[in-house]
């Protein structure tokens, strides 16, 4: 079949936009988190005068007074600049599929495109669900939105200097229903696993601001206090690298599929499907370790962010330097 040129256009031009409302998304939540650390350094002057007046003796009813909650105007203003970028960027990625008559994920830029698009769909279900859930308010799934909307703008941004190619039909040895189920899963792994990441960081500094605190020091970025505690981030970024796993499992199982069917052999010790399986290892010795051994904290955190370069260093590198049967960066 021959390439739509205008419906990729297009997608080009539905890209660019939904880029520039990613931009402006991210500017948005990050007020927000600004403006949260301005109400909780308010928040404890506040504290701070009662107890000093408390201690001189005088009344401190009026300084007792509850603040009105903040109306996080830039959060919901982030939010719904958030949801035009992910329609505008399915657009790009639905028109990017119909231009050429296949599944939008063929190689490394439609990867990229597919993958991002699904970490900010997952992002914006955990914003409705938390709002279900009657969390609207107060720390909802929208204090991700910062560290969800910079690594999606960053990876498109990526994705469109290094990795952008003109839409074609695909080389022989991707043309399989085996692309859509193998790809696809692992575009599902790979997005949970950013959110997994993203979650993991900001435990690990969430728990490096719990040791200054304790320690008697002032930890600085007043911000963070506005984010769940290090608990709260473990445990979701586990939940995340758990569903992220079983789907690398069946990613690695479908890909030796697609390999019998294409060449006869199961496995054949390619580069690609040696560090596939060494990122299997890696998130394995994670779960294991923090399901059985009782790991959690810096030391589990520390196992998802060396499981996810990993899968960054198969993803930039290996496709790009490693040569292979499954060498297609250039497609």
């Amino acid at each position: 079949m021959t390439v739509d040129e205008s419906i990729a256009s297009t997608s080009n031009v539905l890209l660019y936009g939904g880029m520039t409302a990613y931009l402006f998304s991210f500017i948005a939540y990050a007020s927000d988190l600004a403006e949260g650390a301005k109400e909780i350094k308010s928040r404890e002057a506040r504290r701070a005068a009662v107890a000093q007046q408390a201690a001189s003796g005088g009344t401190t009813a009026t300084l007792e007074r509850p603040a009105a909650p903040r109306r996080r105007r830039a959060a919901a203003v982030g939010t719904s600049l958030f949801v035009v970028a992910t329609l505008l960027h399915l657009g790009a990625v639905v028109t990017r599929g119909l231009s050429v008559h296949r599944v939008p994920w063929g190689n490394m830029f439609e990867f990229a495109l597919t993958g991002s698009c699904v970490v900010a769909v997952g992002y914006l279900v955990a914003v409705l669900r938390a709002h279900k859930a009657g969390l609207g308010g107060g720390r909802d799934a929208r204090y991700l939105g910062t560290f969800v909307a910079a690594p999606v703008l960053a990876t498109l941004g990526i994705a469109l200097r290094s990795f952008y190619v003109e839409a074609a039909q695909l080389v022989p040895a991707l043309d399989s229903y085996w692309l859509i189920i193998h790809v696809f899963v692992a575009i599902l792994a790979t997005a949970l696993s950013t959110l997994g990441f993203s979650a993991t960081v900001l435990q690990l500094v969430q728990q490096k601001r719990d040791a200054s605190r304790a320690a008697g020091g002032r930890p600085g970025g007043v911000f963070m206090d506005a984010l769940p505690g290090s608990v709260e981030l473990e445990r979701t970024a586990f939940r995340l690298n758990a569903v992220a796993f079983v789907m690398w499992t069946f990613t690695l199982i479908a890909g030796a599929v697609w390999a019998q069917v294409a060449w006869n052999r199961y496995w054949n010790w390619d580069s690609k499907e040696v560090w596939t399986f060494v990122i299997w290892v890696v998130y394995a010795a994670y779960l294991h370790a923090r399901a059985t051994r009782g790991w959690d904290g810096k030391r589990a955190a520390w196992l998802s962010v060396l499981g996810f370069a990993c899968m960054l260093f198969n993803y930039l590198v290996v496709n790009i330097f490693f040569p292979g049967l499954h060498s297609y960066a250039g497609v």
